[in-house]
């Protein structure tokens, strides 16, 4: 009769083998958790811009700049950058837009803005 023989096992080996297994899910539950955040970082970052677009949309239909040329509109805009914010021009324009926000404008009626331009 053929005799089997007994498997010898080392038991040291098979701890570490688990150990490591034991890491790498370990590892891969944090990677997992890692790029969830992320994605809700990107996410939420994505809304902030979105709301930021909207708001400043928003600042252009009030003023009654909605319909004008891009161009111009960005022009505008970037001489208003040049305008130092400590400057005497700059606090006249932003008293002007202060009082514009506390306006409140009527449904169908025209911006303060455009109101005192004509």
């Amino acid at each position: 009769m053929a005799s089997s023989k007994s498997s010898q096992r080392d038991f040291a080996k098979a701890r570490r083998k688990d150990l490591v297994a034991h890491l790498l899910r370990r590892v891969d539950r944090q990677m997992l958790a890692l790029e969830r955040r992320r994605r809700f970082l990107m996410t939420a970052d994505r809304k902030n811009d979105a709301r930021e677009k909207f708001l400043l949309g928003g600042i252009v239909v009030r003023s009654g700049l909605s319909k004008v040329d891009r161009a111009f509109l960005l022009g505008g805009l970037l001489e208003l950058a040049r305008i130092a914010p400590s400057s005497l021009e700059h606090r006249r324009l932003r008293g002007i837009g202060e009082e514009a926000f506390k306006v409140q404008m009527l449904d169908g009626g025209t911006p303060p803005m455009v109101e005192a331009a004509e």
